[in-house]
């Protein structure tokens, strides 16, 4: 199969910040999630692939057109943004259906096709409503209806399971699924690895604007594996359980805090601390007043990676 999307040395600027900093990656058909911290790149990466920008170095294709005003690949192709951009004296149903007839539906075909596509998203019951009365999953729908109204062979969403409520989420994951079933691709972006990981195994990690590692979801977790994980104790007496976590395994290094009440740990196995965390405590008899993780985030994972 030959590569949806093919960038090679992608740079992208807003003056002194890099959006795009030497991104170079092959994305393959099927579902792709494309996830990084907030910041890593992700909506800019996907605006130089739907032609919303320039990159400024490198070279990018996408189906095999070059982006950037392309109109045939704008017909194989369907965007669904982050920012709202809806028309708020507009029905969702109109929203669609204008955007639609700008593409060159005729009225008839247009009406048929958004009232297809808000179905879709779960939205037959409220689509000749005003989108100023919308909720936040809504609009979020609506936009997500305007992207595959067409019927295009890929779709990149970005972000777009914020702000839905469960039954909403489990919606446009299946709607996901269904689009892949019928032979469709899909890239959607999420700063949250385990959303993505429900959909997809194929992961494309991005970070400071350049590719991390790319691979399945089981790649990318035991990269995380490695990444030393740091955990906060509060406890009654906390140089008592500092010193018998020392001799613990997985155990890096233990500090106190400097409220007194407090201990940070560093474990090179998270889960494996778990394990034997209760006993060193019990023994300790320190008083364990709460445990929490410090760096439990993707952006703590990836800026460990990138060293």
């Amino acid at each position: 199969m030959s590569a949806i999307v093919q960038a090679e040395g992608l740079g992208r600027w807003y003056g002194e910040v890099v959006g795009l900093g030497d991104l170079t990656v092959s994305i393959e058909p099927g579902i792709t999630g494309l996830v990084g911290p907030n910041g890593a790149g992700k909506s800019t990466f996907m605006k130089v692939m739907v032609g919303e920008l320039r990159p400024h170095r490198g070279q990018i294709r996408v189906l095999g057109y070059r982006p950037f005003g392309s109109r045939p690949l704008y017909r194989r192709l369907g965007f669904c943004p982050q920012q709202d951009a809806l028309y708020e004296h507009q029905t969702g149903m109109e929203f669609v259906r204008d955007l639609l007839r700008l593409g060159g539906e005729s009225k008839r075909k247009a009406t048929l096709m958004a009232g297809e596509a808000m179905e879709r998203v779960g939205l037959t019951d409220a689509m000749n409503r005003k989108v100023s009365d919308y909720s936040k999953g809504m609009r979020q729908r609506t936009r997500l209806a305007q992207s595959i109204a067409h019927s295009p062979e890929l779709v990149i969403a970005d972000e777009p399971l914020t702000g839905l409520d469960p039954i909403a989420r489990r919606q446009v994951l299946e709607l996901f699924q269904e689009l892949s079933r019928e032979g469709k691709s899909v890239i959607l972006s999420s700063h949250v690895l385990h959303e993505v990981e429900s959909l997809t195994e194929t992961i494309v990690l991005i970070h400071r604007g350049r590719l991390l590692a790319q691979g399945t979801v089981r790649d990318v977790r035991q990269l995380i594996s490695r990444h030393p994980s740091r955990v906060r104790v509060t406890a009654r007496e906390p140089r008592k359980l500092a010193a018998k976590l020392f001799d613990q395994p997985h155990v890096r290094a233990v500090s106190l805090g400097a409220d007194g009440e407090s201990i940070q740990i560093e474990t090179d196995n998270v889960a494996e601390f778990h394990v034997t965390f209760a006993a060193a405590a019990a023994s300790a008899r320190a008083g364990v007043r709460s445990l929490s993780s410090d760096d439990a985030s993707l952006e703590a994972v990836f800026d460990y990676l990138v060293g």
